[in-house]
């Protein structure tokens, strides 16, 4: 009986100790970031004069083909970075975007389109719950509290804050985001390329949300002014049938997959850019 004892306390203990490492091995998230396979190549030697032997000539040398010698400080092996920089979004009509290791910049057409910006922002991070430490209201900036950005290849959460300024600049107005302040649990980071990637990330943020909220305008207002659509029938130039609709895109692009559905087809994947909409029609049934 005690031999038996032993040996479950002996499995559970296996087993515990299986949970455990298992719990250990997941909890570091840098392979997501880091290079797999073979890290031999680390283990290269340098490169050395080739030694000549006595009694064989060799032609002039040509320095054409030097391979230069490498001076770089750069990581290398699973201290490299393989995660693709951030590129900023391009959402907006009649913009562009610049970035640099310590700022991104959004540029805007002076135009009455933008001309509630400013609130636009404290909406924003007032709806995206992001707290403001700093306030200056005439000059059109503002420093955050700690964001705290969760990513799937961290294993503590970055945090940084964000000074975001609103600028006239000749037609222009210029959104621009730099760092306050940026860290890891209680590690700062003076990274660069970190501090690029969160100010860009921040800057997307700002740009995604003032597009949904000219998108929800835009799509409120066509919705009161095409309550009732011309709908036309017709031919192609290869004299196929064809469904004529006198609307705007975005307008016929939210109602027709609810039309779609009352004559019996199933919507699957679609395609905004290309205005395309995969179907599954099973025919409808007596009662429709």
């Amino acid at each position: 009986m005690a031999t038996i004892l032993q040996k479950s306390k002996a499995i559970k203990l296996a087993g515990l100790s299986l949970v455990i490492f298992l719990v250990a091995c997941t909890s570091n998230q840098r392979y997501k970031r880091q290079v797999s396979g073979d890290e031999s190549y680390l283990n290269t030697p340098p490169l050395k004069n080739l030694t000549i032997p006595q009694g064989i000539s060799l032609p002039l040398q040509n320095g054409e083909y030097d391979i230069p010698p490498a001076n770089q400080n750069g990581a290398v092996g699973k201290a490299l970075d393989i995660r693709p920089p951030i590129q900023t979004l391009s959402l907006l009509s009649d913009t562009h975007t610049e970035n640099s290791l310590t700022a991104s910049r959004l540029f805007l057409t002076n135009k009455a389109e933008n001309s509630a910006l400013w609130s636009q922002i404290n909406a924003i991070l007032q709806q995206k719950m992001i707290k403001v430490r700093q306030k200056n209201d005439p000059d059109h900036s503002l420093i955050t509290d700690w964001i705290t950005w969760p990513r799937g290849d961290e294993d503590i959460a970055i945090q940084t804050r964000q000074k975001i300024q609103l600028n006239p600049q000749n037609n222009q107005i210029v959104i621009t985001v730099t760092n306050e302040g940026i860290k890891q649990g209680e590690e700062s980071i003076t990274n660069q390329a970190e501090i690029q990637r969160y100010n860009i990330l921040m800057l997307n943020e700002l740009i995604d949300s003032i597009n949904k909220l000219r998108s929800t305008a835009t799509s409120s207002g066509a919705q009161g002014r095409y309550a009732i659509i011309d709908v036309q029938t017709g031919n192609d130039s290869s004299r196929l049938p064809q469904i004529i609709v006198r609307a705007p895109y975005d307008v016929i692009w939210d109602r027709l997959p609810s039309v779609l559905e009352s004559i019996g087809m199933q919507v699957g994947d679609r395609s905004r850019s290309t205005g395309s909409i995969t179907l599954t029609f099973n025919g409808m049934s007596d009662s429709d």
